[in-house]
């Protein structure tokens, strides 16, 4: 029977997200959780029925690491709402996902290992397609420029130069990222207000 301590049960999925980060998901074993979470042989065992469950599991706990939460989405608002205040926060997003590793690096290891998972696929469907939803509606009421496609391709450009950021940290300068995200914004705002104007 599974336990349901439920701090031991998040500290044990912060650890096999950093097995995921580090070792990558064929290093994902519940010996290795054991290991990294420091707590005795068969720990694990007894909060996850298998290894499909912990991958799962660890799906869910990922978009919980990776919430800003309230405080930083109410902080996100203030000042005016325009392509400024939109490019701002879009260096803000790349920076404090950045500024966490693990959590991005799990997910992409959770991606890969759902090509051949069709569970562990529901689960990240799930939650991806209703991470993109809340984006989209706090963009839309929060009145930033831009519409629900602007929010998509911006999502989906800094997933890409996080990756980067995160796999290739040589590849791009900061400055270069800077401008990059500047450059995004820009063209992104100004090709709706064109496909608008028409």
């Amino acid at each position: 029977m599974a336990r349901s301590n439920p701090e031991r049960r998040t500290a044990l999925l912060d650890a096999a997200l950093e097995v995921l980060a580090e070792e990558g998901a064929r290093g994902l074993t519940f010996r290795a959780v054991d290991q990294r979470a420091a707590v005795p042989a068969g720990t694990v065992s007894n909060y996850f029925a298998n290894r499909d469950a912990l991958l799962a599991q660890c799906a869910d706990r990922v978009y919980e690491r990776l919430d800003p939460g309230a405080d930083t989405l109410a902080r996100g608002l203030e000042g005016p709402r325009d392509a400024a205040r939109l490019t701002a926060l879009m260096h803000q997003v790349l920076d404090r996902v950045a500024a966490d590793p693990t959590g991005f690096l799990a997910l992409l290891e959770l991606r890969l290992a759902a090509l051949r998972r069709p569970e562990l696929r529901a689960v990240l469907t799930r939650r991806v397609d209703a991470d993109l939803r809340f984006n989209t509606d706090y963009h839309l009421a929060s009145g930033l420029p831009g519409d629900a496609t602007t929010v998509r391709l911006l999502v989906l450009a800094l997933n890409w130069l996080t990756l980067e950021r995160l796999t290739l940290p040589d590849l791009h300068t900061p400055d270069q990222r800077t401008h990059l995200v500047d450059a995004l914004v820009a063209r992104l705002l100004a090709g709706e207000n064109a496909t608008t104007a028409n």
